[in-house]
């Protein structure tokens, strides 16, 4: 057995190992070579779930270290939360929101994509799920206030914000035939079903 090539290839490995520090090694994985893996299903987004911490390291490895993440603070409905973006490059992807130091209770989805496991993305026309909103869409809350929310058929963890053009009074769900034309601008995952 001839060890001379492997002596000359294993320097050559380790050299390049700690120029590579950068890379995130999941990319290698034959399951990320044909697109996104990451994925909304009524058990949580990629790997995160109701039981995920809410914290950066958590978060990353949930994310297979795929995402940059910035942290902050809001409020949503009066109670104070962390949050994390995640972010391929500038644009955001998703926000993963909880109590602080707790665990994640929403992701909100906003990019297109990443899918649910039913093949819904954003830019998803209402029309194309829902023939009327009554009994699973509501009006938005807080920020989204001007959008619909409505609970995807599939799951009750899952929910869709519909966005579009309406010159209704405020505060009022547009009509069925106003919200066929709107379109999914965020997928919204809740640990608590709705």
């Amino acid at each position: 057995m001839n060890f001379r090539p492997l002596l000359l290839v294993v320097p050559l490995l380790l050299t390049g190992c700690s120029t590579m520090s950068h890379m995130s090694w999941s990319s290698l994985s034959p399951l990320n070579w044909f697109g996104s893996s990451v994925e909304v299903s009524d058990m949580g987004v990629a790997g995160i779930n109701a039981s995920t911490p809410l914290n950066e390291a958590a978060i990353n490895k949930a994310l297979d270290d795929d995402y940059r993440l910035r942290s902050g603070m809001g409020t949503r409905n009066g109670t104070i939360t962390s949050f994390y973006q995640a972010l391929d490059g500038d644009t955001l992807v998703m926000t993963i929101s909880g109590d602080d130091k707790g665990t994640v209770k929403r992701v909100n989805v906003e990019n297109d994509a990443i899918k649910t496991a039913w093949g819904v993305k954003i830019g998803t026309p209402f029309s194309d799920l829902y023939e009327k909103a009554y009994g699973v869409c509501q009006k938005g809350q807080g920020d989204n206030a001007n959008d619909v929310e409505c609970v995807a058929k599939e799951s009750r963890h899952v929910s869709y914000l519909f966005s579009g053009e309406w010159h209704g009074p405020e505060g009022l769900m547009p009509s069925d035939d106003t919200l066929k034309n709107w379109k999914i601008t965020q997928i919204v995952w809740h640990a608590n079903a709705i």
